[in-house]
């Protein structure tokens, strides 16, 4: 008898185990940044977090540096179902439906009281927009404003001329349009190759960009444009979001917002830190000339006028919300 229930207590054992192993789920959540930038660092802490609070019911796993997909790859495999969460910049998504730019329309937004203002002007449509494609929006964070980094100064537009310049985003080729540059289709986890080997000399990002890139190795100016403020989005598939219980599910918005909040603050609090970075290692960090500054603003007043264009009565909206 004692045998047979030592038995039975193993056996139930190892059912309790297995219930446990099952009741567990792990999602993969591909990202194009590396594992130190601080968007990446916000969001394997959002990972913990969920793991925290939902008693390790959801284990997410964050991939890095476009180690699973790459940069232009993460949304469609979140749609696709191959992952289930994924972080994107929303501006490369512009080609598709210009809402997804409207962060990345330059000199709309320059700081980052305006970033919020617009973002919140802009959560409407892009959480309808994304519902549609089976996507929910868990939380953005933006970027440090956009300046100019170049192999040679730049005194004006006509010296972009010819220039191979890097884009990552429809806005960015756009630019390189309008002032005569050559644009150069470089995702972020490529740019420090393609500045070793010539293929880039100039191009527009944040200072974040420039010192995960080590830009100093092979470009010396910085021109802090303070541009646009383009936001990265994370986003979940609405299937695999529904399929957690309703604890889990609270666990997951918790940690959104916290996270939200927590890289909003970040992003603000460095980009002095990543400026003077760029000038300790041998940069020369400047603001634009009077001429570069009216030759942007001219750009930036074309591309703003296109932008409403294209996006219509839905983007007016925005706009109007946004200057109110």
């Amino acid at each position: 008898m004692n045998t047979r229930l030592r038995t039975l207590f193993v056996a139930l054992g190892f059912g309790f185990t297995a219930l446990s192993v099952s009741a567990q789920t792990k999602w993969d959540m591909p990202t194009p940044y590396p594992a130190a930038n601080f968007h990446t660092e916000n969001i394997t802490q959002f990972a913990a977090d969920v793991d925290k609070a939902s008693a390790g019911k959801l284990k997410i796993t964050v991939h890095a540096g476009g180690s699973l997909y790459k940069a232009n790859e993460i949304k469609r495999a979140v749609q696709g179902g191959q992952a289930q969460i994924g972080e994107i910049l929303l501006g490369g998504y512009a080609n598709e439906n210009p809402l997804f730019g409207t962060d990345n329309v330059p000199f709309l937004a320059t700081s980052y009281a305006e970033a919020r203002k617009l973002a919140s002007a802009q959560k409407p449509a892009l959480e309808a927009l994304l519902a549609k494609q089976g996507l929910k929006v868990l939380f953005s964070v933006p970027w440090p404003p956009q300046g100019i980094f170049s192999a040679k100064p730049i005194n004006s537009a006509g010296d972009l001329k010819g220039v191979k310049w890097r884009a990552y985003s429809p806005q960015t080729s756009r630019i390189a349009e309008l002032v005569g540059a050559q644009p150069v289709t470089i995702q972020a986890a490529e740019l420090s190759q393609a500045l070793a080997t010539g293929a880039v000399a100039a191009f527009m990002t944040s200072g974040a960009t420039g010192y995960d890139s080590k830009v100093w190795e092979q470009v010396k100016y910085f021109y802090d444009a303070q541009a646009w403020l383009p936001k990265n989005a994370v986003l979940v598939s609405q299937k695999a979001f529904d399929s957690l219980d309703k604890g889990t599910q609270d666990a997951v918005l918790k940690a959104a917002a916290e996270a939200e909040t927590r890289g909003w603050k970040t992003s603000e609090d460095k980009t002095k830190f990543y400026l003077e970075q760029l000038a300790k290692n041998g940069m020369n960090v400047a603001a634009p000339s009077a001429a570069l500054k009216a030759d942007l603003k001219k750009v930036g007043d074309t591309m703003i006028g296109e932008w409403q264009k294209t996006a219509g009565a839905e983007g007016q909206a925005i706009l109007d919300a946004y200057k109110k």
